[in-house]
């Protein structure tokens, strides 16, 4: 078992595609990609340029844990929303849950006008529960090089939107995943929004710990519950503000892809709508203090931004998007990565890398071809899977293709 991480490339292993000819200053984009222990790959390197990156195979050959490897060079938990210990590759034959999680990491260079950097994110898993916090398993992040302490700075260098079919009953089912949709497009042209996220979840953690435990130590929960109040409110003002910044861009139709009302509900937003932003932290600070003995018996924090909630419309047809059809949810949820992708570029210059797995062999062959033609318009680099590798023919030249089969990549001419 390897106790340590590399995010240098190999030379084995590597799969080049062919050189760009129609570059665009503004993308961003993957020139290189390298996975080290990850998922079925023990090591592979992609050489890409800055078109739209097109993977085809069959089920399981590993095409999207190249989008998943991705997915973790920006904040959050990746496209599978899966741990740390959950993606290094498992040895074949080795029995369920027999094994330790292994060391991996993902590499990549990228592209951005005139100026490449190097990003690296992996998982060091010397030591165990009971060793020092220096050599425990933990997160590494590295940008050319350097560690730094935060996903947010990942944020700073690099977005991603992405859209997988584990999403297509986004509309249908909980709040809590079309929070995690909204804050992650949100990422993408405010990458600040990470830290009150992740502050916010911090303490909620910490509130709930105590009603778990019975505390009735009054400071302790003064304490936290400020720091609750104070980064709550912050979250829900940033969402706020950015659904009215994307708001104006997503109701407008693209072609086949409706116009999308988006609008936020919940105790916070009734708040900030009536009153400032500082007098809705009062008035959170002091309901948290009213509802403890009930937070208490109901196992949890009852009042927050964790209880807010994304509602979507289609604006031409003036439904709920829950209301329509599958294929109307799929387009909604297309228009509006499309959408929170245009404000970005115009925001920071460029647009997110776009991860879309399985999604073309969901739309009817018009909307296909808006999209690609959307995306080439946005200059984005979309990494896409699927099976049929007809399905992205009318990308001709303006896409290069890599065919995946068992964990083995190589390019397609």
């Amino acid at each position: 078992m390897e106790n340590a991480v590399t995010f240098e490339s190999r030379e084995s292993g590597s799969v080049s595609g062919t050189e760009d000819r129609t570059e665009n200053t503004a993308k961003i984009a993957v020139r290189r990609l390298s996975l080290t222990d990850f998922r079925c790959y023990p090591f592979v390197r992609l050489e890409t340029d800055a078109r739209p990156v097109v993977l085809t195979g069959p089920n399981g050959a590993g095409k999207t844990n190249l989008l998943e490897a991705l997915s973790f060079l920006v904040p959050g938990r990746g496209l599978r929303r899966a741990t740390l210990s959950e993606v290094g590759r498992i040895d074949a034959g080795a029995g369920n849950g027999e094994t330790p999680p292994r060391a991996w990491a993902v590499a990549a260079r990228l592209q951005r006008g005139d100026m490449e950097m190097d990003l690296g994110i992996g998982y060091l898993q010397n030591g165990g529960a009971t060793a020092s916090k220096e050599s425990r398993p933990r997160r590494v992040i590295k940008i050319d090089g350097k560690p730094v302490k935060n996903q947010t700075e990942l944020g700073r260098n690099v977005s991603a939107q992405w859209l997988a079919p584990q999403m297509d009953r986004l509309f249908l089912e909980g709040p809590a995943a079309r929070r995690r949709f909204i804050d992650r497009l949100i990422y993408g042209f405010d990458p600040d929004h990470a830290g009150p996220v992740a502050a916010y979840e911090h303490s909620l953690r910490g509130r709930n710990r105590l009603l778990r435990d019975g505390c009735s130590d009054a400071a302790w929960f003064d304490s936290i519950e400020e720091s609750l109040a104070r980064h709550g409110i912050a979250v829900a003002v940033r969402r706020r503000d950015a659904i009215n910044r994307l708001g104006p861009i997503a109701a407008k139709a693209r072609g086949p892809f409706p116009g999308a009302d988006i609008s936020l509900t919940g105790a916070l937003e009734d708040w900030l709508a009536s009153g400032p932003a500082l007098a809705a932290e009062e008035q959170m600070r002091q309901k948290l203090l009213e509802t403890r003995t009930d937070d208490a018996a109901g196992g949890g924090t009852s009042l927050g931004p964790h209880r807010s909630d994304v509602c979507v419309r289609h604006r031409g047809a003036g439904m709920e998007a829950a209301q329509c059809s599958t294929g109307e949810q799929k387009a909604l949820l297309v228009a509006i990565v499309l959408a929170a992708a245009q404000l970005q570029a115009e925001d920071r210059g460029h647009a997110p890398l776009l991860l879309l797995d399985e999604v073309a062999a969901h739309l009817d062959s018009t909307r296909r071809g808006a999209l690609f033609g959307l995306v080439s318009e946005l200059g984005i680099q979309a990494w896409m899977t699927g099976t049929d590798e007809a399905i992205f023919e009318p990308l001709g030249a303006r896409a290069q293709r890599f065919r995946v089969s068992e964990g083995v990549v190589v390019p397609v001419a």
